[in-house]
């Protein structure tokens, strides 16, 4: 047996708890990871809370949580890694727990810390997919809703590195950062169409929301076509007729992830951890995320 973080009920943060589960084996092609950290997400959040259900539904009870770095501790047939390998991955039965299985582990950059490097792996991922499924290119507009997170803010990056001009849309006390990152920041909130306008006085080409904070509708007028929206957050995606992306495994891109790690570890990426956590904390975590106070990753430490 081993200890994890779960819930068998939506709910509040203290739905949580600390619970004894069964040592996962690694089947054919897997590694096991004696976990040395453990992303927490805003999407662990929407999802425990039960906002997700019609997206992500739940078999209770659930160890949420997928982003992982660790070290492999045993390896089954055919695995690509070796006990004692640094690694880092998708954890697809659960990450907020001592030990995971990967069924596709990325060397960790000796550069990179643990937390880092399972901080990166969902945002990182959503915001090079993101644009990517966009197909935005150099000298087009991209307007980004929630530029401060942890998925826009690495979008932002990713996009200015590309040659493509970013408007983010962020919250006041973001604004200054979201600007140090290459983007022109525009305060979200009521009558953000409108400050993106002047803002962009040629128009934005495309959209991707990583907020979810209701904005598809004026998007779409916006760009005047649901095609070039794109949304990882609102659930409501199809009544504007927008793109939700994250559902489906085969629109993803866990190639990218080696290369997010590179960047990292060059300098020419940031991904900052704003607090780590005892897994035994993991509802705090969460209350803290919901309460928008972190100003960066939040990680568990199991």
């Amino acid at each position: 047996m081993s200890t994890a973080i779960t819930f068998s009920e939506y709910g509040g943060p203290e739905v949580l708890t600390l619970s004894q589960v069964a040592t996962p084996e690694p089947n054919p092609g897997q590694v096991r990871v004696r976990v040395r950290a453990a992303a927490v997400n805003p999407i662990d959040v929407r999802i425990r809370a039960g906002m997700m259900r019609g997206v992500f539904p739940v078999d209770f009870p659930m160890v949420p949580g997928w982003d992982v770095a660790g070290v492999v501790d045993k390896v089954g047939e055919g695995a690509t890694a070796s006990v004692g390998d640094e690694v880092f991955g998708v954890a697809p039965d659960g990450g907020y727990s001592q030990y995971a299985l990967l069924d596709r582990p990325f060397s960790k950059p000796e550069e990179l810390s643990f937390e880092t490097a399972a901080a990166m792996v969902t945002v990182g991922e959503a915001a090079y997919r993101a644009i990517e499924h966009l197909g935005v290119r150099p000298g087009q507009t991209l307007l980004i809703h929630g530029a401060g997170g942890s998925v826009g803010a690495i979008a932002v990056q990713l996009a200015t590195a590309r040659g493509i001009t970013v408007i983010g849309t962020t919250a006041e006390p973001d604004i200054k950062r979201v600007n140090g990152l290459g983007a022109t920041a525009v305060r979200y909130g009521e009558g953000w169409a409108e400050r993106v306008g002047a803002a962009a006085p040629d128009g934005v080409d495309f959209v991707f929301d990583a907020s979810g904070a209701g904005v598809l509708a004026d998007s779409v007028t916006l760009v005047g076509d649901a095609g070039k929206v794109i949304t990882i957050a609102d659930p409501s995606y199809a009544e504007h007729g927008v793109r939700f992306t994250g559902m489906d495994p085969a629109d993803r891109f866990p190639e990218a992830l080696p290369q997010l790690a590179d960047l990292i570890a060059a300098g020419k990426l940031d991904v900052p951890v704003w607090r780590s956590y005892p897994l035994a904390e993991a509802a705090q975590a969460h209350a803290d995320i919901e309460a928008h106070r972190n100003q960066g990753k939040a990680v568990l430490l199991p």
